[in-house]
């Protein structure tokens, strides 16, 4: 009796690497919301402006996009569909797997971070969360195409974060890797993303 070698593909890896990132990351902000690794739980009052220029000034790797950072999330309350985040991840830069699977994480917890600071109460983020926190892996080939669905996905209110990577590893300091989107309901997402390739 013969037995085949089945092999996962390449992008099946890339996708679960891309899921365990987003996991860990969740469940990372929620434990940091909860205050379990020590100080106050992230849902107190806004600091003031002096103290998060001090906290950007001390992160360890990568960082987001916050020039939106300020804007809550919309709701959408015609749209009743379930809810998912998407991961549009650059091909052309030649990351690893683990690497892609390290900037979705880092763009999870962004979009995640986004809504535990400025709508923590929110009924998209906790239909999310209900319901499994879906999220999808996708894929553009250049800088620019991300900066061009970050500027739509703020157009029709969706917390979208750019991830720029440290440039400790793979890749030079500052460059652009992943854009998170979400979490928001499909059809409003599909809109903006809904052409993109699987990664």
């Amino acid at each position: 009796m013969m037995q085949e070698n089945a092999q996962p593909s390449t992008a099946n890896i890339a996708l679960a690497c891309a899921i365990l990132a987003g996991v860990t990351g969740y469940f990372l902000g929620t434990a940091k919301s909860l205050g379990l690794f020590g100080g106050s739980p992230i849902s107190e009052p806004p600091r003031k402006q002096s103290e998060k220029e001090e906290e950007e000034d001390t992160s360890e790797d990568e960082s987001s996009d916050d020039e939106d950072d300020d804007t809550a999330p919309a709701e959408f309350p015609g749209h009743t569909e379930e809810c998912k985040m998407v991961l549009v991840v650059r091909t052309d830069l030649g990351m690893t797997k683990g690497k892609i699977g390290a900037q979705c994480g880092h763009a999870t917890l962004a979009c995640y971070k986004h809504f535990l600071r400025h709508a923590p109460e929110s009924a998209i983020l906790k239909r999310w969360e209900r319901m499994g926190q879906a999220k999808v892996a996708l894929q553009v080939k250049g800088e620019e195409e991300l900066e061009i669905l970050q500027a739509q996905a703020v157009s029709l209110g969706l917390v979208a974060h750019i991830i720029h990577d440290a440039g400790r590893t793979q890749i030079a300091s500052g460059s652009a890797t992943v854009l998170g989107i979400g979490p928001a309901p499909k059809g409003v997402i599909d809109q903006v993303t809904g052409h993109l390739k699987l990664l």
